[in-house]
């Protein structure tokens, strides 16, 4: 494994490569691509943090917890709510934030607030030529040139290893609070959620288990919390028998959509599949009788176990939308793909893309869930 202890060093590795790089950051996602192992753990620590200005910066390798702990210290976290895959994907490691933006891993809560790479302000990183890139910055008004940095966040490392990211923070709510709506009817659920989604009220969460119901979450000031929570119950009462989760409850129950904790433990491949919310009910009616399923996102996340090596993409390919393989053995994921497959037209802009940041061709067999 090539382990990297400075940018400099980081540069020197990719120029002088030989062959293909699989690049890593925490380990968490249990497998790279081919090649060899280049991790940015070294590339660790907060360089800077300015709470009153609400940006941190880090290197790529610093754990996700350090960051988390430097933020909770101050009221502040990461609002975008990135997943942790261990527990679904039965893995060790340590996430790293350059792993969380590589991947652009979101929460429950991009539906009010974005997703990773919308809290991205600027990121340093060596391309497959071994040159050091440097774009955006570390203030929040920055629209000068290409905005790279976009780009960066949800390449799985094939235009370019992260090095660094600076990042937007924000205050952490007083208090949250969350609603369950007894229903197992998808359509129903779907519709629940999208009526909470489209009122006033400031929804940051909406998922659906199918044996607990529709759940909205709401968050803030607790005198604000408790009017929201009360005239949103009002609004989604006609769809189902309403159940009242505190501050802690809620937290819990939120922790377990994130992190997909209705599939651990469970034998079967998983499907990450993002739709259109309203195309989420024809979707869930595809799926094999003997599959599971959760949403998130009101409808456009839908996280599907089903038996091994079944060809999911077959299944909704009349609906519009992508799914990607999670969870699955080498086999499975050689045989089915990891990522849905680009149409022609995105596939030569994406290959014309990557000529232009690797063309050596190091990068891009990397990255393929190994973040």
């Amino acid at each position: 494994m090539l382990k990297p202890q400075s940018e400099e060093e980081l540069a020197g590795m990719i120029a002088g490569a030989e062959g293909p790089l699989a690049v890593q950051g925490g380990g968490t996602r249990g497998f790279a691509g081919a090649g060899e192992v280049l991790s940015s753990a070294g590339l660790s620590g907060i360089a800077l943090y300015e709470p009153g200005a609400l940006t941190l910066v880090a290197g790529a390798g610093t754990p996700l917890a350090e960051i988390k702990a430097a933020l909770a210290a101050e009221n502040q976290r990461l609002a975008f709510e990135p997943m942790d895959h261990r527990a679904l994907l039965g893995t060790t490691g340590t996430p790293t934030i350059g792993g969380v933006m590589s991947a652009n891993v979101s929460g429950p809560r991009r539906i009010a607030v974005g997703a990773a790479r919308d809290f991205a302000l600027g990121v340093r990183f060596v391309d497959g030529s071994g040159r050091i890139v440097k774009n955006g910055g570390r203030v929040m008004k920055n629209v000068t040139g290409y905005d790279l940095v976009k780009l960066l966040c949800g390449s799985f490392g094939t235009l370019g290893v992260l090095s660094e990211v600076a990042m937007k923070v924000l205050p952490a709510p007083e208090t949250e609070a969350s609603l369950v709506i007894g229903t197992t009817d998808v359509e129903r659920a779907v519709a629940a959620l999208s009526r909470g989604l489209g009122s006033a009220f400031e929804v940051t969460g909406a998922a659906f288990l199918p044996d607990r119901g529709a759940v909205v979450r709401i968050e803030g000031f607790e005198a604000s919390v408790a009017y929201r929570l009360g005239a949103l119950e009002g609004v989604l009462s006609s769809f189902g028998g309403i159940e009242r989760l505190d501050a802690a409850a809620s937290r819990i129950l939120w922790q377990d959509v994130r992190d997909v904790q209705r599939f651990v433990g469970r034998a079967g491949d998983v499907w990450r599949v993002s739709v259109k919310p309203s195309d989420a009910p024809a979707v869930v009616a595809t799926l094999p009788e003997d599959a599971d399923y959760a949403l998130d996102w009101g409808g456009g996340l839908i996280w599907v176990l089903c038996v091994e090596g079944t060809d999911l993409r077959a299944r909704i390919a009349p609906l519009s939308g992508h799914a990607t393989l999670v969870r699955a053995d080498a086999q499975v994921r050689t045989q089915l793909g990891v990522f849905h497959p680009e149409s022609p037209a995105l596939a030569a802009l994406t290959n014309g893309v990557r000529a232009r940041f690797d063309p050596r061709g190091v990068l891009t067999t990397s990255g393929k869930m190994a973040a």
